[in-house]
């Protein structure tokens, strides 16, 4: 597909998404034609002037009632009055419109983009940057708003310059008019030439504006790391190649369209040199009025010079089509986990889990579960041990519909969660996982994000229960304390009891538990555990764990090996069994003996 037709089928779909703008765009459209109207009317004013000066009395304004010389020039002077004012005045119009609506369809743009990308599938965010996205939604959306602000008005108004300005030349002088409009051809050939070469060039650099917003993000996320190898200099090195790949591509396209300016100065001095020799020659031989050939001289100094700016405003429609294919196609990204029942889950929720048969396999990859069954009673606590890859957060992550089953069923109440609402069933769980996200703000932000009108002694309340609160009161400013980005001022411990408090708060029927204490000190593993005993009364516990210690006490022990259940019982059932949970018991307390193997965690 060649890059105009592209960049054009992009336009397209971008006028598609703006149907609710129809009104704004033709009230944009209509102020930018009407201001260069009044914008072209002052050179035909300069050549009824000039005919006034050499005719007087015989002029074009004489034919229309105004005897004396001196007042056609009074009436002159009040139409050069008001049409520098509507000029003036649609230009402001014009101005506002268009800026108006570059700000109105970026913010939609981006906050439409930012929605959807919420409704997308965990894997969509597994396998895309986070850097990639940021600069789709921002810079992306940006580069469209730049376009909308300057370069749409200037395309619409170079038409009607041409259709305006050929119009008085061919009423003139259909001679001069062909000569004035020679150049075109060639300009428009030009424009077309400059579109496709530029287009691939643009895309390449909307691409690399993503890889270095992502070498950037990933760098920043990971600055302690980076510190922690002195690989500075590295990092630094890194980036620097990121940006010159991006100044390169840049490169690439700013060549292209520098050399278009050029070419269309060339064909502009062409028609120019026309109109001016022969219009000439025909005013010497009387056959064109003196007047006239004054305007036909202004005209296409009006009709051809804006044509050079064209680069300018192709280069600014390229990089925005470019970019609206970006924000679009995200937008478009389809959905596969959807939310196609209105049900809820009855209430209240008690909270019984079923995994019947549940099969699952992630994309280009061995990994997953088959065949998994699973019966959680209501108010009954689940552990699940294994490997790691083995399948036990592929479970959670099918509980929670971040993936649909592929075979199977997940049933909440005996209820299949895919025939209940997708809201309530992520409202009836509380996820506290291994990797702790804490959003920039305060600790009592964090606490209250699943219940934002939670009041102060409810979110110490669950402080409390997850023993957080001890540390928090100790704190100079207590529930205000910023946490800063991701946490990055609170310690890992106590990042991990501030996302208990907040599942906590949330007060869910079903807990999930993602390796929470595997990260901890032992002084922590103990307050969550004591957090653990007290709030699993009545309420249905998941825990992924790898320390066994803090699992002896769940009503129910699954041992998953490679996507299967291969064990299951409470802890005292496993040792007696002597399998592979019962070896790993011995690993991990020091009581190993010949035969045992350490799984890999």
């Amino acid at each position: 597909m060649s890059s105009n037709t592209s960049s054009f089928q992009a336009l397209g779909r971008l006028l598609r998404y703006a149907r609710g703008y129809r009104r704004q765009i033709i009230a944009a459209t209509t102020f930018s034609i009407i201001n260069k109207l009044f914008d072209i009317a002052p050179e035909l004013l300069i050549g009824v002037a000039i005919d006034v000066v050499v005719n007087k009395e015989e002029s074009f304004v004489a034919a229309i009632g105004f005897t004396s010389a001196e007042e056609q020039i009074v009436v002159l002077g009040v139409l050069t009055f008001f049409i520098w004012a509507g000029e003036s005045l649609f230009e402001y119009l014009f101005q506002v419109a268009w800026r108006n609506l570059a700000q109105r369809l970026q913010a939609d743009l981006r906050q439409d983009a930012y929605e959807h990308a919420q409704r997308l599938d965990m894997h969509f965010f597994e396998s895309r940057s986070s850097g990639q996205l940021v600069a789709t939604m921002n810079d992306d959306v940006n580069q469209l708003e730049r376009f909308l602000d300057g370069g749409a008005n200037a395309i619409i108004q170079v038409a009607v310059t041409i259709l305006a300005v050929g119009a008085v030349f061919f009423v003139i002088s259909p001679t001069v008019a062909a000569l004035a409009f020679t150049p075109i051809p060639v300009i428009i050939w030009g424009a077309f030439y400059f579109q496709r070469k530029a287009g691939p060039l643009y895309a390449d650099v909307r691409d690399k504006v993503g890889d270095l917003s992502s070498r950037l993000a990933n760098n920043l996320g990971g600055i302690a790391t980076i510190k922690s190898f002195t690989a500075e200099k590295r990092e630094a090195e890194r980036l620097r190649e990121s940006s010159d790949a991006y100044v390169a591509a840049n490169q690439h396209a700013i060549r292209i369209s520098s050399a278009f300016i050029p070419l269309i100065r060339m064909a502009v001095l062409v028609g120019f040199l026309g109109t001016f020799t022969v219009g000439g020659m025909m005013a010497l031989n009387g056959d064109l009025n003196v007047g006239a050939y004054g305007v036909l001289v202004f005209l296409t100094q009006r009709l051809l010079w804006p044509l050079t700016g064209m680069a300018q405003v192709i280069d600014l429609f390229e990089r925005a089509m470019a970019s609206t294919r970006r924000i679009l196609d995200l937008i478009a990204e389809p959905v596969h986990v959807r939310d196609q029942a209105n049900q809820p889950l009855a209430q209240p929720v008690q909270g019984a889990v079923t995994f019947e048969n549940v099969q699952f396999r992630y994309a280009n990859s061995e990994s997953g579960v088959r065949g998994i069954s699973l019966d959680i009673t209501a108010g009954h606590t689940l552990a699940l041990v294994g490997a790691t890859g083995s399948g036990k957060s592929t479970l959670i992550k099918l509980l929670l519909r971040f993936y649909d089953v592929q075979g199977g069923r997940i049933l909440i109440d005996g209820k299949p969660i895919q025939d209940v609402s997708l809201k309530s069933v992520r409202e009836a769980i509380g996820l506290v996982s291994q990797d702790v996200y804490l959003f920039e703000g305060t600790i009592r932000d964090n606490i209250a994000y699943g219940r934002p009108d939670a009041t102060d002694a409810e979110i110490i309340e669950a402080a409390k229960t997850a023993e957080a609160w001890s540390f928090i009161e100790n704190l100079a400013d207590g529930l205000d304390t910023p946490v800063g980005e991701r946490g990055v001022r609170l310690s890992g411990g106590q990042r991990q009891r501030l996302s208990l408090a907040r599942a906590l708060l949330k007060d869910p029927p079903i807990l999930v538990l993602d390796e929470a204490t595997s990260a901890v000190d032992n002084e922590t593993e103990a307050a969550i555990q004591r957090s653990l005993r007290r709030i699993g009364h009545n309420r249905t516990v998941i825990m992924i764990a790898h320390r066994l210690s803090t699992i002896v006490h769940a009503d129910q022990i699954a041992v998953i090996e490679d996507g299967e259940v291969r064990e299951r019982g409470t802890h005292e059932e496993l040792i007696d069994r002597d399998g592979s949970y019962a070896a790993q018991w011995r690993v991990q307390t020091g009581a190993m003996k010949e035969g045992d193997q350490v799984v890999a965690k």
